[in-house]
């Protein structure tokens, strides 16, 4: 067996079963789970219905690069998003999902017999296939702390010399999960800098970027290269998905875009590992990609749930509306003392409420003389239900953080 399988760690949703086992939630009170990540809003019935429409393309092997008119799906909503004029033929590529996107990304970039040892840099608090994707490729993992003063962006700068000079991929989120912070163009600025300088390629994980609460969208890697005078995008690959954009998270569609060269190397390698997306999938992903109507009244559900919930817990955890996405990203009261993890089991043992403790988002680690792990004290909700549900799991949060304020029961 592959020994690097013994270095993954459990997956949050895993940690979160055990957390949990011997509690029986207070029977008074429905189960309402803010822990888990997936879309809970309505598919639109045009993507099924394209869906449903091409099951003859079944018969036939698809292409792993992706027919004419899908790759010009992702062009044409590219133009559309961000004014950015990319060749379909070169720049992009579908992938089944984001997910298995960024994992596979990591095997085509990392050349793991580099010495010394290759690393992988993520964010801290972070997605944990990114950590997955590192490991498995043979790198060593490289965590960069967020900074909740500057918003939970990533200190770049905490990070030595000589593990830029080791660096050959570095993750990026954003819109961020869990914290929803978007990344500003001087901050694209500073990490192409350093990409040019050490020449790793930067996979922007932008699969939150039309669940917004600004008036201004989210800028993407992509746009930000054009921007900034790298009309190429060189070293740079983004990737999104239709799972949150679209509330399509079963049908696994989404592609990536970016620097040619390594869209040729990810094509090389996606072709022997098997992962072109059925050509059933590609029709309801061409009509999914096509239209803006849905992803407006999806970001207007969010918007209204969001200002319905957020004031109600404001007074009672250390949380604020995020740029973005569609996670909150909550300090738990000081009565807790930082412990994330007995915070979420005592929420569902009285009130049957589910959240996700932030540590299990994040990994302990040193910096200089500060040592800690950067999503302690922190819990995650995703708000995908309805908003009534949402509210409803807010009343409870509100109730169980005043009745344990005085000493925990």
């Amino acid at each position: 067996m592959n020994p690097l399988l013994s270095r993954l760690q459990p997956y949050p949703f895993e940690r979160l079963k055990q957390l949990f086992a011997g509690v029986t939630p207070n029977p008074e009170f429905s189960a309402i789970s803010l822990g888990i990540g997936e879309p809970k809003h309505a598919t639109p019935g045009f993507i099924k219905d394209a869906l449903s429409a091409s099951l003859g393309a079944l018969a036939a092997y698809p292409a792993t690069a992706g027919d004419v008119a899908l790759r010009t799906a992702f062009t044409d909503w590219l133009k559309t998003r961000y004014s950015l004029a990319l060749d379909p033929a070169t720049q992009v590529l579908p992938v089944n999902g984001s997910r298995e996107a960024l994992f596979s990304l990591a095997q085509t970039v990392v050349d793991p017999t580099a010495s010394p040892q290759p690393v992988v840099m993520s964010p801290n608090p972070f997605y944990q296939i990114y950590e997955g994707a590192a490991l498995l490729s043979g790198a060593e993992p490289y965590y960069v702390a967020s900074v909740p003063a500057r918003n939970f962006a990533v200190d770049w700068d905490s990070v030595p010399e000589d593990v830029w000079a080791r660096t050959q991929l570095v993750f990026v989120c954003s819109p961020g999960n869990p914290t929803g912070a978007v990344m500003s163009l001087d901050e694209w600025k500073k990490l192409f800098a350093l990409s040019d300088h050490h020449g790793f390629v930067i996979a922007a994980d932008e699969c939150y970027s039309e669940i917004y609460f600004r008036d201004e969208p989210p800028l993407s890697g992509l746009e930000a290269s054009v921007k900034l005078g790298r009309p190429d995008f060189r070293n740079l690959i983004a990737l999104t998905s239709l799972s949150k954009r679209s509330n399509v998270p079963g049908l696994r569609s989404g592609f990536v875009a970016g620097d040619a060269s390594i869209i040729k190397k990810f094509l090389l390698y996606r072709t022997y590992h098997g992962s072109a997306m059925s050509g059933t999938v590609a029709a309801a992903s061409i009509a999914a990609w096509g239209d803006e109507s849905h992803v407006v009244d999806n970001r207007a559900q969010y918007r209204a749930k969001f200002a319905a919930v957020t004031p109600l817990l404001e007074p009672v955890l250390d949380v604020r509306l995020p740029d973005a996405s569609f996670y909150l990203w909550a300090g738990v009261p000081e009565v807790w003392a930082g412990d994330d993890e007995a915070f979420a089991r005592a929420l569902y043992a009285q009130y049957n409420v589910t959240v996700l403790p932030g540590s299990y988002l994040a990994r302990h680690t040193t910096y200089g003389a500060h040592s800690a792990n950067p999503g302690r004290g922190r819990i995650r909700m995703a708000l995908v239900a309805g908003t009534a549900e949402c509210v409803e799991a807010a009343g409870r949060i509100v109730r169980f953080c005043n009745e344990t304020a005085d000493g925990r029961r």
